[in-house]
């Protein structure tokens, strides 16, 4: 799965002092809107096709500039050969521009981390965070992505077979949303297949609760395509069209999708696949849906890690839609 935590321990955790967080915490700052041109724009039409490759007759490209990574893909490379210095070099000798932080700061703080990167050309725009325990540690994982250049900071993963957990962790967030937005940072909830397939009660699934108690004025959804599709083949409601089922999901939430991960999925097994080697029809939901980051994921690279990387950058890069 992608970078995360335990459910049930996240609840213990995440329970805060919500009287001392919500003091303050009203609306959001008007300079953090979430009214950006061109997001979510349909595409003009193009002929069909599959849309994994460069020979896609689309008329559209993923601009570089919204290219990231998530670096749970190449944990393994910091956290072993070549190391962490090492493998950000690498992501951007191939080209990304940017990446999405997961696994902390690797022996810096925050401004130390911003020096190194800003050294090598790469911004950390978005990141993995969780529910914070405290007012404090909220305060302070703000001001670390804010020191950062941080655009983004996103809950990466709850897991809960109760619907009460969900409702809880909905009103948390909406806190710490608000006050994301006061330091001009957008919040955002990145998504597994199990919001989709368990079942609260009454048919109601987790995503049910997220998408009516999460407040679209301050969340967004950080659209993990690869579960999306998963949770749709495996909720039965998404075998005949996984991509329809994903852009039915996109469409339907009060919510802004705002970023996506990009993560294929082998047809064979159902593991994740590096991009362009999957069944998943990325062309037709680009086409439908853009957002303002294109993020590269694979908890399972096929080769290594660093390969995933370039595979991925590659295949965006010249996917046409």
């Amino acid at each position: 799965m992608c970078y995360g935590y335990d459910g049930i321990a996240a609840l213990r955790r995440s329970v805060l002092d919500r009287r001392g967080l919500l003091r303050g915490s009203v609306a959001a700052m008007a300079g953090v809107g979430l009214a950006t041109a061109g997001v979510g724009a349909t595409a003009a039409a193009a002929k069909p096709g599959h849309g994994h490759g460069p020979g896609h007759a689309g008329r559209r490209r993923v601009p570089p500039g919204l290219i990231s990574i998530q670096l749970w893909t190449v944990r393994d490379a910091l956290n072993g050969e070549p190391g962490y210095d090492a493998t950000l070099r690498h992501l951007a000798r191939i080209g990304y521009p940017k990446v999405e932080l997961a696994l902390g700061y690797f022996g810096r703080n925050a401004a130390q981390l911003r020096r190194f990167l800003d050294s090598i050309c790469i911004k950390a725009t978005s990141s993995h965070d969780g529910i914070s325990e405290t007012p404090a540690a909220l305060q302070e994982k703000i001001r670390n992505a804010v020191t950062l250049g941080q655009k983004f900071m996103v809950v990466p993963y709850l897991y809960s077979e109760n619907a009460d957990d969900w409702k809880r962790w909905a009103e948390q967030m909406n806190v710490e949303a608000a006050a994301a937005a006061r330091a001009g940072l957008r919040y955002g909830y990145h998504n597994h297949a199990h919001e989709f397939t368990i079942d609260l009660g009454g048919g109601r699934t987790p995503w049910d609760i997220l998408t009516e108690e999460l407040d679209p004025r301050l969340v967004h959804l950080e659209i993990d395509i690869y579960w999306a599709v998963t949770g749709g083949i495996e909720s039965g409601d998404g075998v005949t069209d996984p991509e329809g089922f994903t852009l039915d999901v996109i469409r339907s939430a009060p919510q802004r999708v705002l970023q996506y991960h990009v993560k294929d999925r082998h047809a064979a097994d159902g593991d994740m696949a590096d991009l362009g080697t999957g069944m998943i029809d990325f062309a037709r939901i680009f086409r439908k849906h853009s957002v303002l980051e294109y993020i590269v994921e694979n908890d399972t690279p096929d080769v290594t890690p660093q390969r995933t990387a370039e595979v991925g950058y590659r295949y965006l890069r010249n996917l046409r839609y």
